[in-house]
């Protein structure tokens, strides 16, 4: 209570703020050692030192003050002092005799507790010794177990066993004996799980590969029912969307979404090689084990990558590759699923040599086969690998592109096969008009192929204006396309209209088209037969955009992008040409049976003395003929080939009959040969004009009849029966009335021309006079066409 007044008045009797604050820290109790350790450090110890006395000096002060004020009490508390020293004296002298007492009562005790020590000593030996059997008998135990495991097979469990032996019994093992025959069978027993373990997965590599085939046969033919899913999926698309375009129907979109897992699809056992690695793991050869399997693998890779010299490829593709695609299936599985044994690159590694090798076997069997189906089944089954591997996340383009180099060999097979095929159709073929009796025939030969002249059903029997060789040889290009398009689908290319649309133009052109001119302008050929050849030609040229767009169907091109002009087939051009050309050839079939009736040196009397008043007997089969031949033509033929055929005709019937007057043979004629070829010119005539109104060709060709194709003979006839010929020598009525004649050839035809002598008949008299005034004029004719030459 009194500490502050003294506080107050040190402050009075000059104490200084430093001197405040040891004092207060010292009466606190606080630590001055950081107070020390910083007047050292800034070199004033001397200070502290002081500060330090001074306190000293005021608390000796405080003493003598706190002594005299407690005085009283002090000299009592001596007296106190006293009194306990004498107790304490007392207390010692009792302590004394107890201290006595207790050795004579401790001395006996002290006997019974060594008697005490000697038995806990016994005590700890005893548990020392059953904690020691104990771990024999822990140890023998376990051997036990290990023993049995290794009966059983169960490896895995007998290398733990060993392992806690090792790790957690061996140094403990107080018999030496024990532990050194334990320690002695450890390495035995590690070694036998590898051997035998080793022994299981040398087995199981047996087996796997004896598996692959099934496993990748498995994995393909999943792929086959996958990619048919999905072509039946597209080509009802492709259905709806044409029912669509065409309003016939709404679109209607179905998704089917089948998830398969392949692990459950394929199923092969993978446990003894887990069971082997993770054993390996275990004995601490891990990567040993890792080398082990994957030299193994790779020498059964290389094994079955040779092919089997003893079975043709074609006969052994099928289990050659699905022996690949197992093993790939297999890799991929170990991969995934045990956890470091095989790694990516390694499986990269087999892969690209398997690639490869596969490339290299495809190209060489490829260039040794001769028949496209063939290529096409082993091109299937390739393509089909290709896609199940991709699953698996293999790279297959190489593959692809072997396919793809030897898709022009595919198509040449292709080719060859479809010209034997079109070349026996059309060596079999009746060139007679094909006749369909009911719906389903119409539909198979007519409607399949878009050769209808008519949306119009027809009635039954329906006689087609082509004959047979044109629904069959459709019937082969369509197989063709569909082969061209199996082979090039699937391949590196996704996009393969193009590519197809080549092919289909060299089938039309170089095969069909070449097989059918060749057929058309062969010998021995007849008129009737040239005629339904040129008329299926027309046909065939009108399938060619159903070809087309049958080729974008199937490669899944829309429809429409085909159909503009532009989109055209090459060969339906050249298919056009080749009917011209079939024309030509039949024209000249017809021109040549015409000579054979005509004959004019031999059916026509140059000289004679008769006038006939009727027309030849040649001319009535020469139109009978040409009767026939139009009436042919106009059932099978378009109107601008029949208008073609019968301008050919009729023109080559005019220039025979010039030739006639021309020819060697004919050394002179005389105005009864004019007269009766005139009759046999009429009567072609009026056949001509009667022919080209009723077939309707005067409705299409306004110029041009048939009879002015016949312009030649008419002219020639007429200035031969002029009474005037020498008309023909002033050049406007030549213009006018000779326009079709030549001037070289009318003068060596007049040269000839000589009149018959005067009858004996006088009332021929007026027909000499005329006669006679006609060989004048005639005479003068010949002068003036000298003397133009």
């Amino acid at each position: 209570m009194d500490s502050k007044p003294k506080r107050r008045g040190a402050m009075e009797n000059g104490d200084t703020g430093e001197d405040l604050v040891v004092a207060t820290m010292i009466g606190n109790g606080e630590d001055l050692g950081h107070l020390v350790r910083r007047s050292f450090e800034v070199g004033r110890p001397e200070a502290l030192v002081h500060q330090l006395k001074h306190v000293v000096k005021k608390k000796e002060v405080e003493i003598e003050e706190l002594c005299k004020t407690h005085y009283e009490e002090f000299i009592l508390a001596v007296d106190e002092l006293r009194g306990v020293l004498v107790d304490a004296d007392e207390l010692k002298s009792n302590l004394s005799s107890d201290n006595f007492k207790l050795q004579e009562v401790g001395s006996a005790l002290l006997e019974k507790l060594e008697e005490l020590l000697e038995s806990f000593s016994i005590k700890k030996n005893v548990t020392e010794a059953i904690k020691m059997s104990k771990i024999c008998v822990e140890v023998l135990e376990l051997c036990v177990k290990c023993n049995t495991y290794l009966s059983a097979g169960q490896f895995f469990l007998a290398l733990k066993t060993v392992d806690l032996i090792e790790t957690n019994y061996l140094q403990n093992i107080p018999v030496n004996a024990t532990k050194i025959m334990i320690r002695k069978n450890i390495p035995i027993i590690k070694a036998h799980i590898e051997k035998k373990v080793t022994a299981d997965f040398n087995e199981w590599l047996a087996c796997i590969r004896s598996s692959a085939k099934d496993i990748g046969q498995t994995a393909i033919g999943h792929a086959a029912s996958v990619r048919q899913r999905d072509e039946e999926m597209l080509e009802r698309q492709r259905k709806a969307e044409e029912l669509n375009i065409s309003g016939l129907g709404d679109t209607v979109y179905s998704l089917d979404v089948e998830e398969l897992d392949e692990d459950s699809v394929l199923k092969f056992d993978l446990t003894p090689l887990y069971r082997a690695y993770h054993i390996h793991s275990c004995l601490g050869v891990q990567e040993q084990f890792c080398e082990y399997y994957y030299k193994n693998r790779l020498l059964q890779l290389n094994s079955d990558l040779q092919l089997s010299s003893s079975t043709p490829f074609v006969e052994s593709y099928q289990t050659y590759l699905a022996q690949i695609a197992g093993y790939f299936i297999v890799e991929d599985r170990v991969l995934r699923t045990s956890g470091g044994l095989l790694s990516a690159d390694q499986v990269e590694t087999m892969w690209e040599t398997t690639v490869t090798k596969l490339a290299s076997v495809l190209e060489e069997q490829f260039s040794h086969m001769d028949s496209a189906t063939h290529l096409l089944l082993v091109k299937d089954y390739i393509a089909l690998l290709g896609a199940t591997l991709t699953q698996y996340g293999y790279e297959v383009g190489s593959i692809l592109e072997a396919l793809d180099n030897s898709r022009d060999k595919y198509h040449e097979l292709l080719l060859e096969e479809c010209r034997q095929q079109i070349a026996n159709v059309i060596s079999n073929d009746s060139y007679k008009q094909m006749v369909i009796t009911k719906d389903s025939d119409y539909d198979n030969n007519v409607l399949a192929f878009h050769l209808q002249t008519s949306d119009v059903m027809p009635a039954f029997p329906y006689i087609a204006p082509f004959s047979s060789m044109v629904p069959d040889c459709c019937r082969i290009v369509r197989s063709f396309i569909k082969g061209s398009v199996d082979y090039l689908s699937f391949g590196v290319n996704s996009i393969f209209y193009d590519a197809a649309r080549k092919y289909l133009d060299k089938l039309l052109i170089d095969v069909l088209n070449e097989v059918v001119l060749t057929t058309v302008q062969s010998e021995g050929i007849a008129v009737s037969q040239a005629m339904q050849i040129a008329a299926n030609i027309t046909f065939l040229e009108r399938a060619c955009d159903f070809f087309l767009q049958h080729a974008a169907q199937l490669c899944g091109i829309p429809v429409r992008s085909v159909e503009r002009p532009k989109a055209s087939l090459t060969a339906k051009a050249v298919l056009k040409t080749s009917r011209d050309a079939a024309y030509v050839a039949l024209l000249k079939l017809v021109n040549s049976k015409l000579d054979e009736f005509l004959a004019l040196t031999e059916n026509i009397n140059w000289t004679s003395e008769e006038i006939s008043e009727n027309n030849s007997e040649y001319m009535n089969e020469v139109v009978f003929y040409l009767d026939s031949v139009f009436s042919t033509a106009l059932q099978i033929l378009p109107l601008d080939a029949l208008y073609k055929v019968g301008c050919g005709a009729l023109e080559h019937i005019s220039n025979s009959i010039v030739a006639a007057f021309l020819t060697d043979s004919v050394k002179r004629f005389n105005a009864n040969a004019v007269m009766v070829i005139n009759h046999d010119l009429q009567v072609l005539e009026n056949f001509a004009d009667e022919r080209f109104d009723s077939t309707g060709l005067s409705e299409i060709y306004k110029e041009g009849s048939f009879r002015s194709c016949l312009i030649e003979a008419r002219q020639l006839i007429n200035l031969l029966s002029s009474n005037q010929p020498e008309n023909f020598a002033n050049l406007v009525i030549r213009e006018k009335s000779y326009n079709a004649l030549d001037h070289k050839k009318v003068a060596s035809i007049i040269e000839k021309f000589k009149d018959s002598s005067d009858g004996i008949f006088g009332s021929l008299s007026t027909r000499n006079t005329k006669t006679s005034s006609r060989k004048k004029s005639m005479d003068m004719l010949k002068k003036r066409l000298k003397d133009f030459s």
